[in-house]
């Protein structure tokens, strides 16, 4: 069984649910307490992929609304992205776009997903298709997710391992 190792980097402006989707995909846990992300967080989940084992370094970047405040450090070396943005706040779309200008800029193309998260929350969903489009983000791969609820966590974390063995 070969063992590969993989740095992926989480992105969006703070409190769309970045630490929260981590935890429920590495822990299967999710609180509602809010406590933000000082730097870096880094979590580490073992994914089987037919006769491949991926471990998977989750880098839990700092919510930054001012790009000029990210560490281009922490992008380095990174084998893919998952930008996350919040389904209940349209803004959150243009620092997914901004954050992906530098990150495509300091590592290249890599394989990348973005999280609408907060789907749970359906009475407040903001985004739609035309949304997206007018973000400059319709080719990226998107799934809506929730952290709370667990839905399409597991399944958007493995659809990038998926990209990542292939690129």
């Amino acid at each position: 069984m070969a063992l590969v190792q993989k740095k992926v980097c989480m992105l969006g402006a703070t409190a769309v649910g970045k630490t929260s989707l981590v935890r429920r995909f590495v822990e299967s846990v999710f609180s509602e307490k809010y406590q933000a992300t000082i730097g870096v967080k880094i979590d580490r989940k073992l994914v089987e992929v037919g006769d491949t084992t991926v471990s998977l370094l989750l880098w839990d970047l700092q919510g930054e609304d001012e790009i000029e405040r990210v560490r281009l450090s922490y992008l380095r070396g990174a084998s893919g992205f998952i930008y996350v943005a919040d389904g209940t706040r349209p803004e959150t779309l243009d620092t997914v776009r901004t954050l992906r200008a530098v990150a495509e800029a300091t590592v290249g193309d890599v394989p990348s997903l973005l999280f609408l998260n907060k789907s749970d929350l359906a009475e407040g969903w903001a985004l739609d298709e035309s949304a997206i489009a007018a973000s400059g983000l319709g080719e990226l791969p998107t799934i809506r997710t929730s952290a709370r609820t667990g839905d399409q966590v597991e399944v958007g974390f493995q659809r990038l391992v998926q990209q990542l063995l292939v690129s």
